[in-house]
């Protein structure tokens, strides 16, 4: 790839940002991206690859992602490895950003996309430094300054820090999800349809489900129990997606509604969440939460241990061991799955519904790829609901 004379400038560039924290921790660096002012969550991600799939990853919404791997851009950018229409993120602290892009896919550097993006960014800062403090104190308020903002006294950036958005209580879905329904046609033999209810779903999601034979109603959402079952779909997707699943009860009564009807269901991330409050249990928030391509999760039903990707900040509070009753009147449900790390909980299994959700991304395509079985797992679902059909029409 062929660097003009604007990215060399980008990826030379020397003015001065600070990351302040809000409990007054600064660190100060170079400016990455645009300049200016941003204002979000401050968590940090630990995959060695895959830069360009977290920035665009919705459920990022509203933070600001520090990456722990110190070479970032080294690949560049390019089309293919999207996972949304744009950058999602609020701002991206990395510690020696590339100065070129040495991979035959890329297309452009990722200054580049953080630019075009309006991406504020800082870049020459301890990110070791920053993620120990954040392991310590927990997930905060933050923001980066650059350019004229860099003006402002150090009480002024805190200030501006200190009244910024907190994640707890806050709803972001309407923010990330489509506005007009759409639909991806299925790959091979259509097996049935499944409404995916976007939340901030990533295009790896839907490129699974397509590929497993299911015709994709991707919707708003807004939309409402009504709708969705005047669909008649085969089953219901609930997707990833940002904020506090406590401030999306709109959601948690469709869900019900949906899981009422009898319609399979299957739901990740933020999907995993809303299905533990729609059975009755509350959810918390993580003190730094999940993000990350290598956290070890035990499947109990096998015992085999899966390295996932994951990007959540808030958990389902459930026993994980037991089976346990909903406390909504949806009869019995279980842990499916746990953290190796931490034991939280990481995936929820109904006993006597066709219900299940995993807290973690099995659709990574930056990997790892253990958990894809997941996918075929829900469509076996479907085809033997279709083929029960199938028998009771023939009697």
């Amino acid at each position: 790839m062929v660097l003009s004379v604007a990215d060399y400038k980008a990826i030379n560039r020397t003015a001065p940002a600070v990351l302040v924290l809000e409990d007054g921790k600064r660190f100060e660096g170079r400016a990455y991206g645009s300049e200016g002012q941003t204002l979000g969550e401050i968590v940090f991600a630990t995959g060695m690859t895959g830069y360009q799939e977290t920035l665009t990853d919705p459920s990022y919404a509203g933070q600001i992602v520090l990456m722990t791997a110190p070479h970032i851009g080294n690949t560049g950018a390019n089309d293919e490895d999207m996972e949304s229409r744009r950058i999602w993120v609020a701002g991206f602290v990395v510690r020696d950003p590339a100065r070129i892009s040495s991979n035959h896919r890329a297309t452009r550097t990722l200054d580049h996309d953080l630019e075009e993006g309006g991406i504020v960014g800082i870049c020459g800062v301890d990110t070791r430094a920053i993620t120990r403090h954040i392991r310590d104190k927990g997930a905060m308020r933050s923001g980066i300054f650059s350019g004229d903002l860099l003006e402002l006294s150090d009480g002024e950036q805190l200030d501006r820090v200190r009244t910024g958005p907190a994640m707890t209580g806050r709803n972001l879905s309407d923010t990330v999800s489509t506005v007009e329904p759409f639909s991806v046609p299925p790959v091979g033999d259509r097996i049935g349809s499944v409404v995916v209810l976007d939340l901030g779903v990533k295009q790896s999601t839907l490129t699974h489900l397509a590929e497993r034979g299911f015709e994709v109603l991707v919707l708003p959402q807004s939309v409402t129990a009504e709708h969705v079952l005047s669909l008649k779909p085969s089953a219901v997707f609930f997707s990833n997606g940002p904020g506090d699943p406590a401030a999306s009860n709109a959601h948690v009564t469709l869900l019900q509604e949906i899981l009422r009807a009898g319609v399979p269901y299957f739901g990740i991330c933020f999907g995993n969440q809303l299905l533990g409050r729609a059975l009755g249990f509350r959810t918390y928030k993580l003190p730094f939460g999940h993000r990350g391509i290598n956290q070890p999760v035990l499947d109990k039903a096998t015992g085999r241990v899966e390295i996932t990707s994951q990007n959540h900040g808030f958990a389902v509070d459930m026993p994980i061991e037991g089976v346990h009753e909903s406390r909504t009147g949806f009869g019995r449900v279980e842990v499916s799955h746990y953290s190796l790390n931490d034991q939280v909980v990481e995936g929820i299994r109904c006993l006597d519904l066709a219900a299940f959700s995993v807290q973690y991304h099995p659709e990574a395509a930056a990997g790892p790829h253990d958990a894809n079985y997941l996918f075929d797992r829900f469509r076996d679902v479907v085809v033997e609901r279709n083929a029960a059909a199938g028998a009771g029409d023939g009697k």
